[in-house]
């Protein structure tokens, strides 16, 4: 009653909102939020999850990391999960482990969730098949809809959906904007092959070099950190037929930059770089790196919008997904070719 009466609302109204029910408008929405925050009124979901049988929480497996990626795309699941009016709870992996993503999410299901996000880009079993020598599957079996952010699906469940696909589409993009400046291929400064990002990546600059008839150079894997990129740099700088290098994060494109430049090659005149992921402090390193933007964001919010339907409509058919955007932040990294490139001092 007071909260309706300080909101100006009816009490239909707010309990419309409190049930997150459709058909109130933002506004209203806002006024009754604020109220019942100024009055000190919070909703008691312990007796709203016996009434509806959910718990209104959604569980999400992550690894546990400060890389930009992986940090950045849990900070947009948490966002979209906060704006779905659902409580969160985070179970963290730890690289190495092959067990870690079944403990996770059987932690989660004992704490009790309506749904899980699995946001875990390492394959962990190391080359392992995952059926077994009759074709069965062994993959964790669970009871609610899950959401596989940028990986395949580590489990089976009544409605399993992905998003976040498309870092391919994305490298492809990258190689191809070197492509276009004209350099006659693309060199490749790869992640770790265990993970999920990294193999995505190299194949979309794989097929690009191959749908544009080019020359496929051979790979310099690097770990994601700047210290690999510049252990690479030194590498590509004593290669005379480098011009062009596509690496497969912000981290290792600066350390690159660094190797090259101390090694007396200039950027771009000599040798173009792109990155991916476009990190705060890529359009301040010298140069402005050319990049790819990552979506976090966007891929967030339709992932939980579509994990929610499921939630709430556990017969209805699933939300049609879409891909992500593909865009290049181009800066001064990148430029056509030079006629004959200086050999490194």
């Amino acid at each position: 009653m007071d909260v309706a009466r300080l909101a100006g609302v009816s009490q239909k109204t707010v309990s419309r909102v409190f049930n997150d029910e459709p058909y109130v408008s933002a506004e209203v929405r806002r006024r009754v939020l604020e109220a019942a925050e100024e009055l000190g009124y919070r909703r008691n979901n312990a007796a709203r999850a016996l009434a509806s049988g959910r718990t209104r929480a959604i569980g999400v497996v992550t690894l546990g990391t400060a890389l930009y990626g992986p940090a950045s795309l849990l900070m947009g699941v948490e966002r979209a999960v906060r704006d779905t009016g659902y409580a969160l709870r985070v179970v963290n992996t730890v690289e190495g482990d092959p067990a870690g993503v079944a403990g996770a999410v059987g932690s989660l299901l004992e704490q009790g969730v309506d749904g899980i996000v699995v946001s875990e880009p390492i394959d962990e079993r190391s080359g392992e098949d995952t059926q077994d020598g009759q074709g069965g599957d062994l993959r964790l079996r669970v009871g609610v809809p899950v959401l596989v952010l940028s990986a395949p699906s580590p489990v089976v469940a009544p409605s399993v959906l992905t998003a976040g696909h498309g870092a391919d589409r994305m490298a492809r993009a990258a190689t191809e904007h070197l492509l276009r400046l004209g350099h006659a291929t693309v060199h490749h400064l790869a992640g770790p092959q265990r993970w999920y990002a990294a193999r995505d990546r190299m194949e979309g600059w794989r097929t690009a070099l191959r749908a544009h008839g080019r020359a496929v150079p051979p790979v310099v894997e690097g770990d994601w950190s700047a210290a690999s990129g510049y252990a690479a740099g030194r590498t590509f700088a004593a290669d005379g037929d480098v011009t062009a290098v596509f690496a497969a994060n912000d981290d290792m494109a600066i350390g690159l930059i660094r190797a090259l430049t101390e090694a007396g090659l200039r950027v771009p005149q000599d040798v173009s770089v792109v990155g991916f992921d476009d990190i705060p402090v890529a359009a301040f390193v010298t140069p402005p790196l050319t990049t790819v933007p990552q979506p976090f964001d966007a891929v967030a919010q339709e992932g939980l919008k579509r994990l929610v339907h499921a939630i709430e409509n556990p017969d209805a058919p699933p939300l049609p997904a879409s891909d992500p955007p593909v865009g290049l932040a181009v800066r001064a990294s990148t430029a056509a070719p030079p006629a004959r490139r200086n050999p490194a001092r």
